[in-house]
């Protein structure tokens, strides 16, 4: 398929969902996990959470599923898909620049409902992520706060590249951030339930403890904590936290 009808069929459908992605490579995911645990161990732990997303994200009603990374990683992660999303790439590099990408790619003149959703948490409750397109219904932006003080979701109807721009992006203050923008704009806003992705010790802690209690919100992730579960005991909250 040539880009620019590959584009036209991703803008098809009237609820888009995004995940925000890069190739599972060592120095470029979960680095401060890789503070302490083995590099093998975190290149595939990012492998099962985004194998995981992408489960949860099929399991939507009626949801279009995109990956979209920097171009440099779009054809090691449509391998990694072995097509059963499409891939695309961002322009520009960094957080921020996705987001705008996001969109400035999938938002049309018509009715639609685009998400961009983090790779991290597939362990995040499916009716969660279906109520945040019902949400796009009532207002202009739909926000998913994590408890780190970050985001695992931002979702729109129209193109708002003054939400992302600037500085802020991936920092404890980045809802914060977000939120004042939202309100320079003049936008209205709703929140989802709080969550938490996977980005530190205790992040992995807390999840293997649930995951224990129901291995099939996240099998894939599930099983490379039984793999590693002496290693993950071995983590204290603040190990890698910095």
């Amino acid at each position: 398929m040539e880009a620019g009808n590959q584009t036209s069929a991703l803008r098809g459908n009237i609820s888009t969902l995004v995940i925000m992605a890069k190739a599972p490579k060592t120095g470029k995911v979960k680095t401060r996990l890789a503070q302490s645990l083995p590099a093998a161990a975190v290149i595939e732990l990012y492998g099962c959470l985004l194998d995981d997303t992408l489960t949860l994200a099929r399991s939507l009603d009626h949801v279009d599923v995109v990956i979209m990374c920097p171009a440099s990683d779009v054809k090691d992660l449509e391998s990694f898909a072995r097509d059963s999303v499409r891939v695309v790439a961002q322009n520009g590099e960094g957080l921020a620049a996705g987001l705008s990408s996001v969109f400035a790619t999938f938002v049309t003149d018509g009715e639609q409902r685009i998400i961009a959703f983090n790779s991290d948490s597939p362990h995040l409750p499916a009716p969660v992520l279906q109520g945040a397109f019902d949400t796009l219904a009532f207002c202009d932006v739909v926000v998913g706060p994590t408890h780190d003080g970050g985001y695992y979701l931002v979702g729109a109807k129209s193109s708002h590249p003054e939400l992302f721009s600037g500085n802020g992006m991936g920092t404890s203050s980045a809802l914060e951030t977000l939120m004042q923008r939202v309100r320079d704009l003049g936008l209205s806003v709703r929140l989802t339930d709080p969550f938490y992705d996977i980005d530190v010790a205790s992040d992995l802690i807390r999840l293997d403890t649930e995951l224990r209690q129901c291995p099939p919100r996240a099998p894939r992730t599930a099983a490379w904590l039984e793999r590693w579960r002496q290693v993950v005991a071995q983590l204290r909250p603040g190990i890698g936290e910095l």
